[in-house]
């Protein structure tokens, strides 16, 4: 019986935010429970992505899941993507954007239009998705998280320093 587990999403701005993810060596059970657990974790937040990092797990590994939108349209099955990486991008687009770790933050950011991404499934399988819409944002979005970087990087420098000193300001109110 395989037991799945909630894990913390962690929250900016810890540090395990900020750090580039290492390569999936091995997938083994370990990495297997990982995926459940951050499949759980998304599902509960509710979220439609979430990336390794953002369960203090500094490998790269993420998944995203659209299959539950409203919008026929927008919808897509899980997709497990392990050292995942673009391969393509084209056109731009800016649209709202939030995050699980940003917690009652949104903005408009300018991502690609289209993505190509190349990463191995949950067997180890490689595989390339090319994706438009809200599934390309949100590659983009995780990929993000696997580098070290947040949306709010993507901000204008006024944006980002607005939301850096209301973090901060949240934080010391918090200790």
């Amino acid at each position: 019986m395989i037991t799945m587990a909630i894990r913390e999403i962690r929250t900016y701005p810890d540090p395990v935010l900020r750090k580039r993810t290492d390569p999936v060596r091995s997938i083994n059970g370990e990495i297997q429970k990982l995926i459940d657990d951050m499949v759980e974790t998304m599902h509960a937040a509710p979220g439609v992505g979430l990336a390794a990092n953002q369960v203090g797990v500094p490998l790269q590994v993420t998944v995203i899941d659209l299959s539950t939108r409203d919008d026929e349209s927008l919808r897509h099955p899980l997709v497990v993507l392990i050292n995942p990486e673009i391969i393509a991008a084209e056109g731009s687009i800016t649209e709202e954007e939030g995050c699980l770790s940003i917690p009652e933050c949104s903005e408009k950011v300018k991502r690609a239009l289209k993505v190509t991404v190349k990463a191995l499934d949950r067997t180890g399988k490689p595989f390339e998705l090319t994706a438009d819409g809200l599934m390309a944002k949100a590659l983009q979005h995780e990929i993000d998280h696997l580098n070290g970087l947040l949306f709010i990087d993507r901000l204008s420098p006024l944006k980002k320093d607005f939301y850096k000193r209301k973090y901060r300001k949240t934080a010391l109110q918090k200790a």
